[in-house]
């Protein structure tokens, strides 16, 4: 039986083509259909490698993030991206033009395989189906009103950039995970730095809630999230799984003024800024992720 751990190493990719949806596999430069035609790599119209009926995250779980904002881990928390936020490899990330605090936030994202209740953390490898980079996008402008929710931080449309495939027959536990901007590189963390291991977090959930298959898990950021910048081109890289790119682009804000709007407050800047913000107190620093 393949491992989702170990090799051959085995990659799937879901492109829009000639009006249909197809799953691909890469080869070099092109995309090979189901059918044995093939397509050039670069003039692919990517779409996000899953369908999930939900999409968990934890807040907080690298040492760096931690240390960052002097944070001791305890046990983790959780928060869910809604289905709409996800986004594609080469997908747009969407700034309104009324905010300032897009950050990115490299994650690995777990797809499950089989339906998951109850598991024990040394159980989860027989359950995912496989991995993939994944950017954790968050606007960080309603931070003063989603109570660690983050669901107007986090929940919006294109707020989850996944691919650009679902990857398995590679050891992630021996990974490392890495954020560029445009070309500079922001982000590094290694899997091993993580508070709380996927098998943990695993074991941890399943206790409360069903799993399905193509459900996935984001897995949590290293220190130094950061707002990018309208043009910038983000990457999220995961060795021996693959490289996201994504590029931020500005729309218009909302065209009403109902509920909660932007603001740029020191619990804002807290977290938008990370290490790079000094509070005057120490107010603002809950729910982080």
């Amino acid at each position: 039986m393949m491992s989702v751990l170990h090799g051959p190493r085995r990659e799937v990719r879901k492109v829009l083509h000639d009006g249909l949806t197809q799953w691909v596999r890469p080869e070099g430069d092109e995309l090979v259909l189901p059918d044995g035609r093939r397509i050039c790599e670069n003039e692919a119209h990517y779409l996000p490698p899953c369908n999930p009926s939900k999409n968990i995250c934890v807040h907080v779980n690298s040492r760096s993030r931690f240390a960052e904002f002097k944070d001791v881990a305890t046990n983790p928390s959780y928060f869910q991206k809604p289905t709409t936020s996800l986004n594609s490899h080469r997908g747009k990330i969407h700034r309104p033009d009324d905010c300032r605090y897009l950050n990115y936030e490299g994650e690995i994202a777990v797809q499950f395989g089989k339906v998951v209740k109850g598991l024990e953390p040394g159980e989860i490898w027989d359950v995912i189906d496989g991995f993939a980079p994944v950017n954790d996008v968050g606007l960080q402008d309603f931070r003063d009103i989603d109570r660690g929710s983050m669901l107007r931080v986090k929940g919006q449309d294109g707020f989850c950039p996944i691919g650009p495939g679902m990857v398995s027959g590679v050891d992630i536990r021996q990974q490392v995970l890495r954020t560029w901007i445009n070309g500079k590189m922001v982000q590094e963390g290694a899997v091993d730095e993580f508070v709380f291991s996927m098998g943990f977090m695993v074991a941890d959930l399943s206790r409360y809630m069903t799993f399905l298959p193509g459900d996935i898990l984001l897995t949590g950021t290293p220190a130094n999230s950061r707002p990018m910048s309208i043009g910038d081109r983000v990457e999220v890289e995961v060795s021996e799984v693959g490289r996201l790119t994504n590029t931020v682009a500005e729309i218009p804000a909302a065209r009403h003024k109902i509920g909660h709007q932007p603001t740029d407050s020191d619990t804002v800047r807290v977290i938008a800024l990370g290490g790079d913000f000094v509070p005057p107190d120490a107010a603002g620093r809950a729910g982080r992720s």
